[in-house]
C-alpha cells in the first residue's frame, strides 16, 4: 500500500498578532505565541481577540496557531488555567504548547497538547512516556543528533517538532536553575534573566584568571537550512524558529528563506513529503539569513554527539549580533573608513568589529561614499585588515517595513447558465467547493463575452483568492452587476467552507498504565503543584522533591545548568583530547562575588555547574 506522503510544517514565533499574520504570509504553515498568562516570554503576551484574529488570518491558509501555555503552575493558579484553556480552546486555537503536566488532569476540552521544549525530551524513553500521556506532538530538545532523533522516531508515531534556528539555551531547557538561584526569575516562569549572555572570568582553583571577562555560556544561533532533508529522514516533520521576542523584519526575514528551503526538499521528494498548508507566496525581496539578528550560526550537536576540540559553538567576545561580514578594512583615517567588499552600504547602516580591547564594537554610517567607503559618525581607529561586519543593512530593514509577501489561494471558477438559473462554482487546492445560484432571464449575447466574464471574475482584490482555470458561457450576455454580486457572494460561500471544514486535532486518549522511566524525581524535573504529583505517581513515580520554584532548598549538588555544551571543549581543552593539559582540571566561573563550579562529566560528554562551596 503507498504511504501518504508526511506534512512538513513550518513553526514561527510570533510577539503579538501582527507578527503572527506577518509570519503566516511569508510561508509559515504554523505560528506559536503566548495568551494573556503562563507562556514561557512574559514579554509575550496577548489577548484572546489577537490570538482570534491570528486564528482567522491563519485558518484561510489551513495554516495553525499554537499557544504557549508552558509554564510551571503553582497551586493556586491551576482554575485560571484551566479557564484560559477553555478560552483559548473556542476561540479556534489549534493546540497548546505546554511544560507542566498538571494539565493533563485539568478539566479541559478536547484541544490538542503539545509536550514543549521544556519536557526535556532526550531519550526514547521519555518520548515514549509523553506520547503514552496523549501528547499529539513531542519538541525534543535541541541537543539531539540525528541519530538520536532516528532512535525516538522509531518507537513514536506522533509528529517530531525539533528547532531548526535561532537562538540556543545553553542548558537543557527546563534544566535550567541559574536565574531562578541567582536571580529569583524563575526561567520556568518565563521570567529568565539571561544570565548565560553575561561575561565571566574562568578562574582555577587558586583563584588565578585563566580567562576574563568573557562571554562563556553564550551560544551562537542554531541554523540548520543546509541539514534539512537529513532531519526529515531521521523523523522531523515540524521545523521550530526560535525568537518569541524578534521583531516583524527577523520573523518575515527568516520564516522566507525556510520557506523557500523546505519547499525545495518537498519539490525533490513529493512522494515522500508534504507542505502542511495552503497558499502561493511571493517576495519582493531576497531573503538572506546573515542579514537578521545572528551571533554566528552553528549546527550545534546535529551531526555529533562528540564534537572535536575548534568546533566553536559559543560566541565568547560578544552576545550581540554579528550580523553579516563584509570584509576587511583597508583603511580608516578620522571618521572614514574603506572596506575591502563587493557589498553597497547605505547610510544608517550599523556595522562592527573587535577592538583592541576584544570588545565588540558598534559604529554608524553617516553617508556611505561607494566603493566600500563610508563616512561615519564618530573618528574611530581600525587597523587595516579587521573584520568588519555590518549588524544593521538599513535599506534591508526599509524594505522589511514595507509589505513584502503575498500569499493567496488559487481558485478555479465554472459559470452556468440553464433553465433559467446563473451558477457560479468556485473550487480550491484545500478541498473547497462551493455553489451558488441565482434566478434571472438572460440573453444571447451579440458578441463574444469570455474574455470580459473571466475578467470580472478574476476582480477578487481584497480577498485571499487568484482566478485560474475559468469555464464560462461565452455566448450569454451576463450583466456586470449582476457577476459582480454572484462572484462577492460565492467568495462568501467560500469563505465560510474554509472555516467549517478546518481540521481541528483532538487531545489523544492517555494510557494510565504506562509507567514513567523514572522513579525518582529531583527538583530539576519540575513538579510545582499536586496535580502534576498526581499525574507521575499514577505512573509508578516513587519519590518527588519538588521544584525550586515552590521553596526547595538549593544545596551545593543543584545543577545550575545541566548541558551538553563545554566550556573545556569550546577553549579547546577537552578531558579527552590531546590539549587536555592547557586548562587545569578545576575550574570556576566567577561573576562579581559569584563563584560557580565547572564540573565535567566526560563519560556522559556533559557539563554542570553548580554554587562552589
Amino acid at each position: 500500500m503507498t504511504q501518504r506522503p508526511v506534512d512538513i510544517e513550518l513553526l514561527a514565533p510570533a510577539r503579538d498578532a501582527d507578527i503572527a499574520i506577518a509570519a503566516i504570509d511569508h510561508g509559515a504553515d504554523a505560528v506559536y505565541m503566548g495568551a494573556s498568562h503562563h507562556g514561557a516570554r512574559a514579554d509575550a503576551t496577548n489577548s484572546l481577540e489577537d490570538v482570534r484574529r491570528a486564528c482567522d488570518h491563519a485558518h484561510q491558509f489551513g495554516a495553525r496557531i499554537y499557544a504557549t501555555v508552558n509554564t510551571l503552575v503553582y497551586d493556586d493558579e491551576l482554575m485560571e488555567v484551566e479557564r484560559l484553556v477553555h478560552d483559548l480552546y473556542h476561540i479556534g486555537v489549534d493546540a497548546l504548547i505546554v511544560q507542566d503536566l498538571a494539565l493533563l488532569r485539568l478539566d479541559l476540552p478536547p484541544i490538542a497538547l503539545h509536550a514543549s521544549t521544556q519536557c526535556d525530551l532526550r531519550t526514547p524513553e521519555k518520548a515514549r512516556f509523553l506520547e503514552a500521556l496523549g501528547f499529539s506532538q513531542l519538541v525534543m530538545a535541541r541537543e539531539l543528533t540525528l541519530d538520536e532523533i532516528s532512535d525516538i522516531r522509531r518507537v513514536t508515531s506522533v509528529p517530531l517538532e525539533a528547532f531548526v534556528h535561532g537562538a540556543l539555551c545553553v542548558s537543557y531547557s527546563g534544566r535550567c536553575a541559574m536565574s531562578q538561584v541567582l536571580k529569583g526569575r524563575s526561567a520556568n516562569r518565563g521570567e529568565c534573566a539571561q544570565l548565560c549572555r553575561l561575561p565571566y572570568d574562568l578562574v582555577d582553583n587558586r583563584g588565578r584568571v585563566l580567562v576574563e571577562g568573557k562571554h562563556l555560556l553564550s551560544l551562537r544561533d542554531l541554523a540548520q537550512h543546509d541539514r534539512l532533508e537529513q532531519m526529515m529522514a531521521a523523523g522531523v516533520s515540524s521545523f521550530k524558529i526560535e525568537g518569541r521576542l524578534k521583531d516583524v523584519g527577523y520573523v518575515k526575514n527568516v520564516v522566507a528563506y525556510y520557506r523557500r528551503a523546505i519547499d525545495k526538499v518537498i519539490d525533490r521528494q513529493p512522494e515522500r513529503y508534504h507542505r502542511a498548508s495552503f497558499g502561493n507566496i511571493e517576495f519582493t525581496f531576497e531573503p538572506d539569513l546573515k542579514k537578521s539578528f545572528n551571533r554566528g550560526f552553528t549546527h550545534y550537536f546535529l551531526d555529533e554527539r562528540r564534537p572535536k576540540d575548534g568546533n566553536a559553538m559559543a560566541s565568547i567576545d560578544t552576545p550581540k549580533s554579528q550580523g553579516e561580514y563584509l570584509g576587511r578594512a583597508l583603511r580608516c583615517r578620522g571618521n572614514t573608513l574603506t572596506i575591502e567588499t563587493s557589498a553597497v552600504l547605505t547610510n544608517g547602516d550599523g556595522l562592527s568589529y573587535v577592538d583592541s580591547k576584544g570588545e565588540f564594537t558598534g559604529i554608524r554610517v553617516n553617508r556611505a561614499l561607494g566603493e566600500g567607503t563610508a563616512q561615519l559618525r564618530e573618528h574611530v581607529e581600525i587597523p587595516r585588515g579587521t573584520r568588519i561586519y555590518r549588524t544593521a543593512d538599513k535599506a534591508f530593514t526599509d524594505l522589511l517595513a514595507k509589505t513584502s509577501s503575498s500569499r493567496s489561494i488559487t481558485v478555479d471558477a465554472e459559470l452556468r447558465y440553464t433553465g433559467g438559473l446563473l451558477t457560479l462554482s468556485f473550487s480550491d487546492v484545500r478541498g473547497n467547493r462551493v455553489t451558488h445560484t441565482v434566478p434571472c432571464e438572460l440573453k444571447p449575447a451579440d458578441k463574444p463575452q469570455g474574455d470580459r466574464q473571466r475578467a470580472e471574475l478574476a476582480k477578487l482584490g481584497g480577498t485571499i483568492y487568484r482566478l485560474g482555470e475559468a469555464q464560462v458561457p461565452g455566448d450569454i450576455f451576463i450583466p456586470a452587476s449582476l457577476l459582480s454580486q454572484l462572484r462577492r457572494e460565492t467568495i462568501d460561500l467560500l469563505d465560510r467552507a474554509q472555516r467549517i471544514t478546518h481540521p481541528i486535532d483532538k487531545r489523544r486518549p492517555e494510557d494510565k498504565s504506562y509507567p514513567c522511566s523514572n522513579t525518582t524525581l529531583t527538583a530539576a524535573d519540575n513538579v510545582a503543584n499536586h496535580l502534576a504529583e498526581a499525574l507521575y505517581r499514577d505512573h509508578g513515580v516513587a519519590n518527588i522533591t519538588p521544584a525550586l520554584e515552590t521553596g526547595a532548598p538549593v544545596t551545593a549538588d543543584t545543577a545550575l545548568m545541566h548541558t551538553r555544551y563545554c566550556i573545556r571543549r569550546q577553549l579547546g581543552a577537552c578531558l579527552r583530547g590531546k590539549n587536555a593539559t592547557a586548562l587545569p582540571p578545576d575550574l570556576y566561573l566567577k561573576t562579581n562575588n559569584t563563584l560557580i563550579r565547572i564540573t565535567c562529566d566526560c563519560k556522559s560528554c556533559e557539563m554542570r555547574l553548580t554554587l562552589a562551596k
